[in-house]
């Protein structure tokens, strides 16, 4: 009987979500878990295929694995994720030692999978997926991840997304309220509301709506959300964030360029002027929020011109960070067929250089918080200084300060002393 299952995990909070159902539905079957690949009976790979990066990483931690199988008697080897979706049967054409595939819509058949009660493979459409709860085995105990909908109807012309998550389908409210009233009784502080477009989440209620339900569940003290489409953020749903008390300060609002060119050509529905618009109405109804957003350079045809109005953009809105990558080809997209591929050299300098000009910007928002005094959910130890506890402000920065006599989950007023690039030092005060 296999015990034991080592899961690694690559990409997004969904794919990290996905991982907790998976070993949910196996901790209930007897396994434990593993941080060492070699010793155990199952591994798992839940991929990511967003970018040609993450592929490679999966590959080549396979062909370890692989390696171990060929060590250990009765050893199986699971791949799921996008790249399980995007490539199916190609994967076993490539790599005859793995034993299961398994695409995102369908990880409630797991278990069917590494027992062999059903076929190696499980990729298909699946519907009813909004309405199967499953066990969790959560990574956290005090901030959690809730999934509200499933797949995406954007096609955006860069991204894989739509082919591997399949449509767009959202929760029932109701099994969404009945899941945080449950984290809630558990003794969770903060939830992250997931989905590939929250700002079409549309079920019995809207995104809006729903949010409005959440907060009034006792216990519950932060409510975050990702991720936000700008075509879709509407004045309701900023009014939602303005008026809400457990609702976080902070939206992750994806731009991508700021060249109204490049943002047709990837399909992404407004304009920079639309979307800069949308920030000064946030800006101007919810004091204090941070705003962070996605940066892709080098895509198809950008030109230097088009390359400057990105940067030009990250001056004006100021965000206080960003996540920022060289666009990646992806089988099936648009974009990868587009002619004026641009060579990976220029990709690499212009992401560079969009790098310095963000960090000499987040800096300088950080250090605008010094003498400002924040709440703090404390989440317990920092990872690079034992002698510091370490948490985040409702703005989603990173504070570290000295330790004192007080528990994991507490929420405490913190002096902002020092603003650095990617952090915020700080002296609690009122303890």
């Amino acid at each position: 009987m296999y015990k034991s299952v080592y899961i690694r995990t690559f990409g997004c909070q969904m794919n990290f979500h996905d991982s907790e159902k998976m070993l949910g539905i196996l901790e209930k079957e007897g396994f434990t878990e593993t941080d060492n690949p070699s010793n155990a009976d199952i591994i798992i790979f839940n991929t990511c295929s967003i970018r040609q990066k993450a592929e490679q990483k999966f590959y080549s931690e396979l062909g370890r694995s692989i390696s171990y199988k060929k060590r250990k008697t009765g050893m199986k080897i699971v791949i799921g994720g996008c790249i399980a979706q995007q490539e199916g049967k190609n994967i076993f054409k490539r790599f005859p030692d793995v034993d299961s595939v398994l695409g995102p819509q369908n990880i409630y058949m797991l278990k069917d999978l590494i027992m062999g009660k059903r076929s190696s493979i499980a990729i298909d459409d699946n519907p009813e997926i909004v309405n199967i709860n499953l066990p969790l085995k959560r990574a956290d105990r005090l901030r959690a991840w809730v999934t509200i909908m499933y797949g995406c109807n954007n096609f955006c012309s860069f991204c894989i997304v739509p082919y591997t998550r399949g449509r767009e389908r959202s929760r029932p409210s109701e099994h969404i309220i009945s899941e945080v009233n449950k984290l809630a009784e558990d003794g969770y502080k903060e939830i992250t509301l997931l989905g590939q477009n929250v700002n079409s989440y549309n079920s019995d209620l809207d995104f809006p709506g729903l949010l409005r339900h959440l907060n009034k569940i006792e216990g519950i003290k932060r409510i975050r959300f990702v991720t936000s489409h700008p075509r879709d953020l509407k004045d309701d749903l900023i009014n939602a964030i303005s008026e809400l008390q457990k609702v976080c300060e902070h939206i992750h609002l994806p731009l991508q360029s700021g060249s109204n060119r490049i943002l047709k050509l990837m399909n992404r529905g407004y304009t920079y002027e639309e979307y800069a618009d949308k920030i000064l109405r946030i800006r101007e109804k919810v004091k204090g929020i941070s705003i962070t957003s996605d940066i892709i350079v080098g895509f198809p045809g950008e030109t230097d011109e088009d390359y400057l109005k990105t940067m030009t953009a990250l001056k004006e809105i100021e965000f206080d960070g960003i996540f920022s990558f060289k666009y990646s080809a992806r089988p099936k997209t648009i974009a990868s067929k587009m002619e004026c591929q641009i060579n990976d050299d220029t990709k690499s300098d212009r992401l560079k250089h969009l790098i310095e000009i963000q960090d000499k910007i987040t800096e300088m928002k950080n250090k605008a918080l010094e003498g400002t005094v924040q709440e703090v959910l404390l989440e317990g130890e920092s990872e690079t200084d034992k002698n510091k506890f370490t948490g985040r402000t409702r703005s989603n920065k990173i504070v570290n300060f000295q330790k004192i006599n007080i528990q994991k989950g507490s929420i405490l007023l913190v002096e902002i002393t020092k603003g650095r690039k990617h952090s915020l030092e700080g002296k609690p005060i009122n303890i």
